[in-house]
């Protein structure tokens, strides 16, 4: 609704209710009080939605699965083979051979690609579940925090605001997915397939490499995305920053890296390449 034309009412209006559940899945309906659009929080199950979270939970910085496009996928909708992200498990070559550019060999290659990707990280799982603004940072400091998806199932919002990055706004947007029977049903579902990962071992406060640095990072990174780096940046303490100023330590600067890359030659900041960044990483993390 952009506007209300006064001068065209009738008397004849009635007031708008708007659903507390949605008309097609029946999941709850979540209406923020400084928004003005109500969403549906079924994501996971919503025929609405399906394709685009299922798109969403097979790509490459999500689940991974090779071999699974989106075309595959609308294929896989299409043919009423895969409702959630669980069913993607329990496809059997006879369901994948006979789809359009799927003979035997590439439904043995995908199915060969599904059971591989089984084994992930918790930063991962969450960031494929497609919780609204829950991106692959924001999955990492929840993973980092929380260290089990049991204690995130669990959380309160008060507990989920106290994660790095996490205002009140996404904490909204986690608990209530968590506290959708629907999309629960499917985690639970993903798990008895025998989706897993390493337990995350909580690193020694004290003994963080980048604990008390300021970061920026800035340009194109093509072994990793952004986020990602942004997150693991974080897990070893770094406060990852928008912009260059006297307090950057250090810029991480990609292909194509700009102002931000002049300005912290300006001010004499350490300049670190993607390939030094790795270096680092792979020193550095367990």
């Amino acid at each position: 609704v952009v506007s209300v034309v006064e001068a065209n009412r009738t008397d004849s209006e009635t007031d708008i209710s708007f659903p507390s559940q949605c008309p097609v899945c029946d999941s709850q309906v979540e209406k923020l009080e400084d928004e003005a659009v109500a969403r549906c929080t079924g994501g996971l199950i919503c025929a609405a939605q399906r394709k685009q979270a299922l798109k969403h939970f097979a790509s490459r910085k999500a689940f991974d699965i090779d071999g699974l496009g989106d075309k595959l996928v609308d294929q896989l909708v299409d043919a009423d083979l895969v409702h959630s992200p669980a069913d993607f498990f329990t496809l059997s070559l006879g369901d994948v051979v006979g789809l359009e550019r799927m003979a035997e060999k590439s439904a043995s290659k995908l199915l060969a690609s599904l059971e591989a990707s089984k084994q992930t990280t918790l930063a991962k799982f969450l960031y494929a579940l497609g919780i609204r603004e829950v991106g692959e940072a924001t999955a990492a400091n929840l993973a980092a925090h929380f260290e089990t998806l049991e204690a995130i199932r669990e959380a309160s919002l008060e507990a989920l605001v106290e994660v790095q990055d996490v205002g009140e706004v996404v904490a909204t947007h986690i608990f209530n997915f968590f506290n959708e029977s629907h999309n629960t049903d499917v985690i639970d579902a993903l798990l008895k397939e025998g989706i897993n990962w390493p337990a995350i071992e909580k690193p020694d406060s004290d003994n963080l490499p980048l604990e008390g640095k300021t970061c920026v990072i800035t340009g194109t990174l093509s072994e990793m995305g952004r986020s990602d780096a942004k997150a693991r940046l974080q897990l070893l303490g770094a406060k990852v920053a928008g912009s260059v100023s006297k307090n950057t330590d250090f810029l991480v600067a990609g292909e194509k890296a700009g102002s931000k890359l002049t300005k912290a030659q300006e001010l004499d900041v350490e300049v670190w390449d993607e390939a030094a960044l790795i270096a680092f990483l792979s020193e550095h993390e367990k």
